[in-house]
């Protein structure tokens, strides 16, 4: 894949919790949510060096864990959800990253901003451009990525200079990384790099600045509601295309 330039230089204001980068370094964190974290660390050396640190406290204490004997069919047990998890997971590679016509993404050039990051560069298959963008108002397009095995949605937003999201609230938890330009609600202004976690409790109106495109990866864990009285309509319809995990 061809990018328009080769870094991201920008550090964020607005990080994911200790709580967040311990569960990402323990290998514990959905797919989806890692993801976020990955995008949002391609920007922040503060939450990079967080991360490495976490890591070499982890190593020292598997270190000094003494090692204890299991039975041949629990060892068999783990070794076979090992490995259809990493199946399950190439399943989805693959489904993300085949084109119309079959062919593998690996065997093909797609040109993409500089901003997009390196996590979900494997979920195109066409140039940015040229992927699915759904038109959900007149200022803002999205186009999914993928669905996590836990029901998360994972998409890319893109909402015009000075364009807004209509107002909406939550069923589950939201988090969203800006990726280029900056948006602000009313809770403050969010620009590139920074990591942005919304609870089910929260409400709020999201709006692009004026001077450029605002793009955001998001992970939702169910469906957003919107509120106002003419775009309540739409609720039903999202509810279909992101139904709840069981």
């Amino acid at each position: 894949m061809t990018r328009n330039d080769n870094s991201m230089k920008s550090d964020s204001n607005n990080h994911p919790s200790i709580e967040h980068l311990v569960e990402y370094s323990a290998g514990s964190m959905a797919l989806s949510r890692a993801m976020c974290i990955s995008a949002h660390v391609e920007h922040c050396s503060h939450c990079r060096n967080t991360i490495r640190n976490l890591n070499a406290i982890g190593s020292e204490q598997l270190r000094d864990i003494e090692p204890a004997g299991v039975s041949a069919s629990l060892k068999d047990r783990v070794m076979g959800k090992i490995q259809r998890d990493a199946q399950s997971k190439a399943d989805v590679v693959s489904l993300a990253g085949s084109g119309s016509d079959g062919e593998s993404s690996e065997k093909r050039s797609f040109t993409m901003p500089s901003f997009v990051p390196r996590c979900i560069t494997q979920f195109f298959d066409n140039d940015y451009d040229d992927m699915a963008w759904t038109r959900v108002s007149p200022s803002v397009r999205m186009t999914a990525l993928c669905t996590d095995t836990n029901g998360a949605k994972v998409a890319l937003v893109r909402i015009k200079p000075g364009g807004r999201m209509a107002h909406h609230s939550h069923i589950g938890e939201e988090v969203t990384v800006v990726l280029h330009g900056a948006f602000s609600d009313e809770d403050g202004m969010y620009q590139a790099g920074d990591f942005v976690f919304r609870d089910a409790d929260h409400k709020h109106t999201p709006v692009a600045t004026k001077d450029s495109e605002c793009v955001c990866l998001i992970t939702l864990d169910a469906p957003i509601q919107f509120t106002g009285l003419f775009t309540r309509w739409l609720n039903p319809l999202l509810r279909r295309n992101h139904p709840l995990p069981a």
